[in-house]
């Protein structure tokens, strides 16, 4: 069993709002860049992924992530959080829940199926963007499955 990411509060911004999808996921990328989980060339690659194939994967949910080619810019396997209660569009969908995921190796299959198996319940994403502390995120997302 995957040993549980140390998920830290600085990861997490809530009540967030963006005007359209690529804004959130530059500021997804930049809270990974910031906190020295990537290199600033990771972020580009987060947006050149969504332009290939949306990162909206369902629930009012989206994860960007980089391309396969931007392996080398990841320096820690991380996540960022943005929740964003009235949403941004991906494509037809509205997202409210923002995961940035940065994965050394295979860790980032690992991170995706992970927060797909919690995001796939409705409950769990509804609770998670009606949180009103990172703690309670992190506690949600935490969860070992």
């Amino acid at each position: 069993m995957a040993t549980a990411m140390k998920l830290e509060k600085e990861m997490v911004l809530l009540n967030q709002q963006f005007t359209t999808d690529e804004e959130a996921i530059e500021a997804a990328g930049a809270l990974l860049v910031d906190h020295g989980y990537v290199r600033p060339d990771y972020v580009e690659s987060m947006k050149s992924r969504h332009r290939l194939s949306n990162v909206y994967i369902g629930n009012h949910v989206a994860i960007p992530h980089g391309t396969e080619e931007a392996k080398g810019e990841v320096l820690k396997t991380g996540l960022s959080i943005l929740q964003v209660p009235t949403g941004v569009a991906f494509g037809t969908e509205q997202a409210k829940l923002i995961i940035g995921i940065a994965g050394i190796g295979d860790e980032h299959l690992e991170l995706l199926s992970h927060i797909a198996i919690i995001c796939s319940d409705e409950d769990n994403v509804e609770r998670l963007v009606a949180a009103t502390t990172a703690e309670e995120i992190i506690q949600l997302l935490s969860v070992e499955v």
